[in-house]
Formats: C-alpha cells, structure tokens, sequence
C-alpha cells in the first residue's frame, strides 16, 4: 500500500479515481503552503552567526562534517598561539581540552533540544524555553561577540597591511575596514559551498605554517606556567569552537539525531586536534615572544617566503570572517530587531572602528573578550539555562499526565 506524508493510502486504478486522487494531492499541498506562510509570518526571528547554511533537504555525513568544521575553522585560531603564550604550552593544552568538552557537552544539549523540537533553531529555543527575554538575551550575546570579533579583525589587518605594504598599522585598519564593510553593505556573500572551501584552504595553510615551525621547535621555549593568562586563552578557545547555531540545520539535513550526534563529536574532537598542534608548534618555536597573529612570526625565520604564508593566511581568515559575521549580524538586526538596512550595517560596522580608533587595538585580547562575554554567554550559559528549563517543564507536564 502505497504511502505519502505517513499516511497509507490505495492504489488507483480508475480514471475518476485518478482525478479525485489527484485533486486530494493538490488541496493537501495547498493546506502545507498555507502553513508554512503562516509560519513564516508568525514564526520565530532567526539568529545567525555564520553566513554557512545547509541548502539540501538531504547531506550526507561527510558533509555534515564539513560544515561544522567549516563554521569552526577562522580567524579564530590565528589568536590561540598569542593567548596560550600566556600561560605556558602544558596549561594551554588543558584549557582547549576542558573548553572542547565543555562546548562538545552544549552542542549536544543543542541537538537533543532541537530534535525534540522538529529541528528547531537556538533562537526558537532560547523563546520557547526562556521566553522573549530568552531570545534578547541571545540576541544581545551574539551582538556582543559580533563586535568583539569585527574589532579583533580590524586590528589583526592593520597589522597585516602594516607588514604588507609598509604603512601605518591604523591606515591599514581603516583600508581593511572600507573595503570589506563596503562589501557588507551591497550584501555581497559568498555561498556556504564557498566559505567551506575558504576555511578548508585555510586549515591546509595553517597545517603548513605548522610544518614549516617544527624544526624551529624547542621544548624548552615552551615548558613553563603562569595562570594569569587563563582567562584570555579560555575566551580565544570558546570562540574558536563556536558552531552551535548550525546544528539544527546540519541534524535537518542528515534526519538522523543518532548520525548528527556521531557527527557532532567528531566535529569538536578534529578542530581541537589542529589547534593544539597548531598552537603547540608555535609555542615550541617562540615561547612568549609568540606574536598577536601567530602567523606573522613566520617572517623572522623565513624572510620575504614566511612573510607572504604569514600574511597571506590572516588575510584570508580574517577577510572571510570578517565579511561573514558582519552579514550574519547585519541580518540579524533587520530580522530580529526589525531595524532597517542603513541602521543594521551601521550599528554592526561602525563600532568596532570608532573603539579601533579610540586605541583598543590588540587583536588576542579582543578575541579573549568576545570568547568570554558573547559567546560564552550563546554557546555556554545561555544552552545551560534552556536545557535546565526545557527539562524541568518535561517533568513537570510528566508528573501532571501521570496523575
């Protein structure tokens, strides 16, 4: 018996019967656009922090895979080296563990939310879980780290300028900052194919920076301990991690929460291998005079050939990040909170730029802050709170039908 939408039905083998089938199928389709309008208007505002989005209704694991590594995989891991400097390679490598384990422990509540959900997204949780504060409150996390990263991004290419052309680092910044925020403005965004290819680029570059530091690796450069950097190299590790809000999308995509989940350990465990050694590595060669954008130390081995592999990879990472957060952000304060165009891309662009000029300008430092203020808060202590509520009201409503 043939079925459609989980409902069997027979076979037809009349003309009229055809025809009155035929006429069911089209009033059923009907009924499902009226709907899903009626949810696009009634429906809950999205939040994005990545302009990558599953476009299939189906993907395979290997995919999957390739689009959370994807989201990971950024400007982020530029500051880690810097951060982990601080504290000493064995501290370092402890806090990426425990930070890994941590964002691995949200990003299954995440899932396990979302496909009790139909595949809902954070922002549709943080609302039906928390209420409307819950979803201004992702709202303004996001926000946050939003121009926490854009700032970081600004100052990392004034120096990368800097070392390219011969110029003032601030000039540097301010070229960067039109162009790119140029590019925001006429919405010109790369497709999610293409920023996966653009960060898979990226982690075969970061992998060569790496080989061409081994042997340049002391142990000696980097066996030693000081806790006063914890916080900052805590905050770098939580924003390198960060690919929370493509789940939903990526569970919807394979239809299975068991796949997804195998997929989703896998896609913190893989990242968090390339950045210990990426971090390691550079720690090994120069200890605590590791620069702010790791790669940029490559020139004082390698001369013109490490200047071009150690700015051309902060350009990629960061130009990319850049443009795709800044979208991202720019959507989400047309569509959340319903700002117009002009309003959205000034309220995203233009304040990173005025605090750059006031003198804030360390790009590592201003990772760490994102790390531990927005998306410690989306990524960490916001899914915490929506999985304590979401858990206690299933009890609730359980003991309630039980008597």
């Amino acid at each position: 018996m043939p079925v459609s939408d989980g409902v069997p039905r027979r076979k037809v083998t009349t003309t009229h019967g055809r025809y009155y089938a035929e006429r069911q199928a089209l009033s059923r389709r009907k009924k499902i656009l009226i709907i899903q309008m009626l949810r696009r208007r009634k429906g809950t505002k999205a939040l994005r922090t990545s302009t990558i989005k599953v476009t299939k209704p189906r993907i395979t694991k290997g995919e999957a895979l390739s689009i959370l590594i994807g989201t990971q995989i950024g400007a982020g891991v530029l500051g880690l080296p810097y951060a982990a400097s601080k504290v000493g390679l064995i501290p370092a490598l402890g806090v990426l563990t425990g930070v890994m384990l941590l964002m691995l422990a949200t990003a299954l509540i995440v899932l396990k939310m979302s496909a009790s959900m139909g595949g809902a997204q954070m922002s549709t949780l943080a609302e039906r879980t928390l209420g409307k504060a819950g979803g201004w409150t992702m709202y303004v996390s996001i926000f946050i780290m939003s121009f926490g990263a854009l700032l970081a991004y600004v100052s990392g290419m004034g120096s990368v300028f800097a070392n390219l052309f011969g110029i003032s680092p601030t000039l540097g910044a301010l070229i960067f900052w039109v162009f790119a925020s140029l590019v925001v403005w006429y919405g010109l965004e790369a497709s999610g194919k293409t920023e996966l290819i653009m960060s898979f680029v990226m982690l075969f570059l970061f992998i060569g920076a790496a080989l061409m530091l081994a042997p340049y690796a002391k142990l000696s450069n980097a066996l030693y301990s000081n806790l006063k950097g914890i916080l900052a190299i805590t905050g770098v590790a939580i924003f390198a991690l960060g690919c929370h809000t493509v789940i939903p999308d990526v569970y919807k995509g394979l239809g299975s929460y068991e796949e997804t989940k195998k997929v989703v350990v896998l896609a913190f465990l893989i990242p968090t291998a390339i950045y210990a050694m990426f971090m390691a590595v550079f720690l090994l060669a120069f200890g605590r005079n590791t620069p702010q954008i790791a790669t940029l130390g490559l020139k004082t081995l390698y001369g013109r050939l490490g200047s071009i592999v150690g700015n051309l990879i902060p350009l990629l990472a960061i130009t990319t990040s850049y443009i795709g957060i800044a979208l991202a952000q720019e959507s989400n304060s047309k569509e959340f909170a319903r700002m117009s165009k002009p309003l959205a891309w000034a309220i995203t662009v233009v304040p990173p730029l005025v605090v750059y000029l006031a003198g804030i300008k360390n790009f590592a430092d201003v990772l760490a802050f994102a790390g531990d203020t927005g998306d410690l808060m989306s990524f960490i202590i916001l899914p915490i709170a929506m999985y304590l509520t979401w858990r206690a009201v299933e009890a609730r409503r359980r003991s309630t039908a039980s008597s």
